[in-house]
């Protein structure tokens, strides 16, 4: 495929999109009972699978696959770059008080953020894919809130259960899947209107509209 700045553009937002929830993670936000509350990164994590859903909607899973995996390795670097940077001494005392607080990661945490974000991408994007084939280009919306509600649920689930298992008491842990698995799934649905005019001026500019036939699926085949 020709690379062109529109595909480029893509790109870049959806892995500033999870550089960004990493860093704003730190922050929890309080929401009304019963529900329990959810990190800042809600904000804008969620624009990743939205923007996932543009990128195998218009350009396929194939480059959507390598996207996937280039956000992944982008987020490591970015994680490997923070933790060097807060073993490195300030001169500025409140920032070294500072620095592990914001920019530190629990290895747990880190675990569970880089497993759920893999099962929860492809899962989203695969679905998608298959689903457009199903459907034969049509419903878009059943495509996009479709995929969501089973990659954000995975990735909800994969992540609590692997960062706070042990730590919380199940029943908090199951209220937890179940706001961030909500959140995530309306936040979609809202979007749906700008997701579809997102899509039909890519492929209307792009002139493509790619069907994922007689391809392999396997998350592990960036070069395919």
């Amino acid at each position: 495929m020709k690379v062109s700045h529109r595909f480029v553009v893509v790109v870049a937002l959806f892995v500033t999109c999870l550089i960004t929830a990493n860093i704003m993670a730190v922050r929890l936000i309080s929401i009304p009972d019963p529900f329990s509350s959810l990190p800042a990164a809600i904000i804008i994590f969620p624009l990743s699978y939205i923007i996932g859903d543009v990128l195998t909607e218009v350009y396929g899973y194939r480059q959507a696959r390598r996207v996937i995996w280039l956000g992944f390795f982008c987020n490591l670097l970015a994680v490997g770059a923070f933790w060097v940077g807060g073993l490195l001494p300030s001169i500025i005392p409140e920032v070294q008080e500072a620095y592990p607080v914001i920019f530190g990661f629990a290895w747990r945490i880190l675990l569970a953020s880089f497993v759920a974000y893999l099962m929860g991408e492809f899962s989203n994007s695969i679905v998608l894919a298959k689903m457009k084939i199903r459907t034969s280009g049509r419903y878009l919306w059943a495509r996009t809130i479709g995929s969501t509600v089973i990659g954000q649920g995975l990735d909800s689930v994969v992540f609590i259960l692997i960062a706070f298992s042990g730590v919380l008491p199940w029943g908090d842990l199951g209220m937890m899947i179940l706001t961030h698995w909500l959140f995530k799934t309306a936040y979609e649905a809202v979007a749906t209107p700008f997701t579809y005019r997102i899509v039909n001026y890519l492929k209307r500019k792009e002139g493509i509209d790619t069907y994922d036939k007689d391809i392999s699926f396997n998350p592990l085949l960036i070069t395919d």
